[in-house]
């Protein structure tokens, strides 16, 4: 079974959000690596691809069987991917969060 992967619009602002955090902070570094943005880009897409094939192994979010978090690793951190899971061929990415977020639940 292959499930179709989509994102909301504020999923997709999140992830503007996240590359422009990850630019601006390796650009503040003296000898930051601005290679880096686009890396954690590609790992969270590749996240992404797990849904494709398996989104129930991701971890329950709450009570709702359907709602679940994708855990995204990179670096000594990661990210952290609400997902809901709504038909028997559709998942949709609702939110990405870094996991040191202050709203990262």
């Amino acid at each position: 079974m292959s499930f179709r992967v989509r994102l909301t619009r504020e999923a997709a602002d999140d992830l503007d959000r996240l590359f422009d955090f990850v630019l601006q902070r390796e650009l503040a570094r003296e000898g930051g690596d601005l290679a880096l943005a686009e890396q954690a880009i590609a790992a969270i897409r590749a996240g992404f691809e797990t849904l494709r094939t398996s989104p129930f192994t991701c971890r329950k979010a709450g009570q709702n069987a359907f709602l679940r978090e994708l855990i995204i690793p990179f670096g000594h951190s990661g990210y952290v991917a609400l997902v809901e899971i709504k038909s028997a061929t559709d998942v949709v990415v609702i939110a990405v969060r870094h996991q040191l977020e202050d709203d990262c639940h």
